[in-house]
């Protein structure tokens, strides 16, 4: 048996926020908002929602400052004051990173006896709903946070960030309003926007792949491979289908679930100090590499869809990678850790560590192809040096 599980009601198009306001129809009466704060207060996006929230009638309390990549200790200081205020909606507006720290703080909301040791396993939290409910706002195209059951939380002391994943965490209320789009940076636009074509791949090839989350994967990696360009010059009409892919993008891997590229990705990006959009840009071609052993013929279907050249599947996916390796040049993003920054030294003294950390993540046991140690370290040299890899 397969599930399916996305938002009870996803709301999109230019100023889909206003539809806040059916909060008050659904009988609700307070709301706490949940953002990083600096971006949303700029470009007046937080004091439209509040206002919003406050004509249809519900009291308004505000808890920002959440970080990039955010913390297990900004996760406690936001349940906290969520218990002190004690809403029964919870808003989360803003970058991914709000909206996962939002989430993590719902839990220890309804739950204050837990801890993350407690729910950082995949499918262990209690059921939600008991105190509140959740609405999510993105503001950028790539996470799709707000119609998944993922969260992924940084414990700095580690380097490690964890990705939660339980269906209780799926919002309630999703809501991809296209005017939020119009202000991301370039360099946001390019990791996000690649991190979503990540997630509709590797979502592809998943174990848990269905006919539905199969549906969804490939439509979101047209219209990104047809958008992103466009959206990163800064086009309006690119930014809007960009946002949509995304979340379509983010229905498939939230019910199929991912790969290794996103467990090395979660273990690289904290360790290295690159965001998590650049590490899935930089490990992509390689992955699809390794996993060709074990499903050529889908990653051939991708490259079918897309309009790429090849006579059997080996050409077909070697099609592929090269599309990913000259998109992501043509954007702007090095094709190795190499590239990017990250000198050989420190790399050869955490190597061992990152990839014993990737076979942990919960992403690396729906990967297609199994992966021991020795596996992972190769995948992850192959992306630090830039070099191609067989298997």
């Amino acid at each position: 048996m397969s599930r399916f599980t996305i938002p009870r009601d996803l709301y999109y198009g230019e100023n889909a926020m206003d539809e806040l306001k059916v909060l008050k129809d659904m009988g609700f009466k307070k709301a706490i908002i949940v953002t990083g704060g600096s971006s949303m207060k700029k470009n007046g996006f937080l004091d439209k929602c509040d206002k919003i929230l406050k004509d249809a009638g519900l009291d308004t309390c505000l808890f920002d400052g959440v970080e990039p990549d955010p913390s297990i200790e900004t996760v406690y200081k936001g349940a906290e004051a969520m218990r002190k205020y004690e809403p029964d909606v919870i808003v989360s507006i803003g970058g991914g990173s709000a909206i996962d720290a939002a989430k993590a703080m719902w839990v220890f909301y309804e739950y204050p006896e837990k801890t993350f040791d407690d729910i950082k396993d995949p499918f262990s939290m209690p059921l939600l709903r008991k105190k509140a409910i959740f609405v999510a706002i993105p503001s950028t195209s790539g996470t799709a946070t707000e119609v998944t059951a993922f969260s992924v939380i940084t414990d700095y002391s580690t380097k490690i960030k964890y990705p939660l994943a339980d269906f209780n965490i799926t919002p309630d209320i999703a809501i991809l309003d296209y005017s939020l789009t119009a202000t991301m940076p370039d360099q946001v636009v390019k990791d996000t926007g690649m991190d979503a074509f990540t997630h509709a791949v590797e979502a592809y090839v998943a174990l848990f792949h269905t006919d539905i989350t199969d549906a969804l994967a490939l439509k979101a990696m047209d219209m990104i491979a047809k958008s992103i360009e466009k959206s990163i010059a800064g086009d309006k009409d690119a930014r809007a289908q960009m946002h949509v892919a995304q979340s379509l993008a983010g229905m498939a891997f939230s019910n199929a679930l991912l790969g290794i590229v996103h467990s090395l990705a979660h273990k690289t990006g904290a360790e290295f100090k690159i965001t998590h959009g650049c590490c899935n840009a930089i490990l992509l071609p390689y992955a699809i590499q390794y996993n060709s052993k074990v499903c050529a013929d889908r990653f051939a279907t991708i490259s079918k869809m897309l309009g790429l050249s090849g006579s059997n599947d080996k050409e077909l996916t070697d099609s592929l990678v090269k599309f990913i390796k000259e998109l992501n040049s043509r954007i702007g993003i090095g094709q190795s850790y190499k590239d990017n920054g990250v000198s050989e030294e420190h790399y050869k003294n955490r190597c061992d560590d990152i990839a014993k950390n990737a076979i942990g993540d919960p992403c690396t046991g729906s990967n297609p192809r199994p992966t021991s140690l020795e596996e992972m370290k190769k995948v992850l040299e192959a992306a630090y040096y830039g070099h191609d890899i067989t298997f």
